[in-house]
């Protein structure tokens, strides 16, 4: 759920306890608004982004104490100030910002392209907690300086500069890298490959490939990703309902054998989606950020195995972004 940047509707709110009573309205009994703004501040410094907002509904008093820099200053990562300065595009030193939860809002919806254009920064709106994506040219892709095997090109839908244009291939390695050291601690993270296809797409209909995460240079946990959407749709229906009578179960036994049902690890494959931004992703695994924890993290996307040839694959980047449950 995204933060709500000015909350029009108490709903959901009222009702609980002595926070609905007397909010501005002086029916005794509401003893927290007697409170100090600064103290009601330091109390929303102490939620999220969400909550803060949510609670600024409640009354003119919570409204005033959330839109205070004190409170939107704690939302922020720790090392924000260091990461602003590395932005290519001069942004958001060269904006006035009235506030520090403008300043917020601003970063959760205009990625910092860092690091030379890189990668990019953005903060999760109902977390504050980090996100990165790498671009196509920080990854290393496996051929991907042979023009017979790999286009670079720009694409204005892209965020980035450049994108990385699959050609023809039959051995597809793609992967990325990070310090744990640069995302939020104690933060589940998940990477997505951030990519779309051509018109003429081929090779990825009836094969998975093979997504991976976690520590580099250790044994990772693999998991099965799809990246043709209807072809993920198609391997999703494989199995056939069972039917009663005799010649009915002898047909089903057949349609089994040339269409077996899915592995456990195929049914837990990742599948494409539709991206707000217009591309599509595909996550590839997720690790859990310890506190106090640097080590480098490597993602990637293999398919390897089967030999056959592929094209029409785009590749913006890889997102590492806080994952939800």
């Amino acid at each position: 759920m995204a933060v709500e940047d000015e909350p029009s509707s108490a709903s959901g709110t009222a009702g609980t306890g002595d926070i609905s009573d007397g909010a501005d309205g002086g029916h005794g009994g509401g003893d927290i608004y007697a409170l100090p703004e600064g103290c009601i501040a330091n109390v929303l410094s102490l939620t999220s982004p969400r909550d803060a907002c949510r609670l600024s509904v409640v009354a003119t008093i919570f409204r005033s104490a959330a839109e205070s820099d004190a409170v939107w200053d704690r939302f922020f990562p720790t090392d924000y100030c260091d990461i602003i300065p590395r932005s290519i595009n001069g942004e958001p030193g060269s904006i006035s910002f009235k506030s520090k939860k403008e300043l917020f809002l601003y970063l959760c919806d205009h990625p910092l392209f860092i690091d030379g254009g890189s990668k990019s920064f953005s903060l999760e709106k109902a977390s504050g907690k980090k996100c990165y994506m790498l671009a196509a040219r920080s990854l290393a892709i496996v051929w991907a300086d042979t023009p017979r095997y790999w286009r670079w090109m720009s694409l204005p839908e892209s965020r980035f500069s450049e994108v990385a244009e699959l050609l023809d291939v039959c051995w597809l390695d793609i992967s990325g890298k990070i310090n744990t050291s640069m995302l939020s601690p104690d933060t589940n993270y998940a990477a997505y490959l951030v990519f779309t296809t051509k018109s003429r797409t081929y090779g990825f209909d009836h094969q998975s490939a093979e997504g991976a995460v976690g520590i580099s240079g250790h044994e990772k946990n693999t998991q099965i990703v799809f990246l043709d959407p209807e072809a993920a749709r198609r391997h999703m229906y494989q199995i056939v309902p069972r039917r009663t009578g005799f010649f009915n179960q002898m047909a089903d036994i057949l349609r089994r054998e040339v269409n077996p049902p899915p592995s456990e690890s195929e049914a837990q494959a990742r599948y494409p989606q539709q991206r707000s931004d217009g591309w599509i992703e595909v996550e590839l695994g997720e690790f859990f950020v310890k506190r106090g924890q640097d080590v480098e993290l490597e993602m990637s996307l293999m398919e390897v195995k089967e030999g056959n040839w592929k094209s029409g694959l785009v590749v913006e980047g890889i997102e590492i972004r806080p994952k939800e449950g």
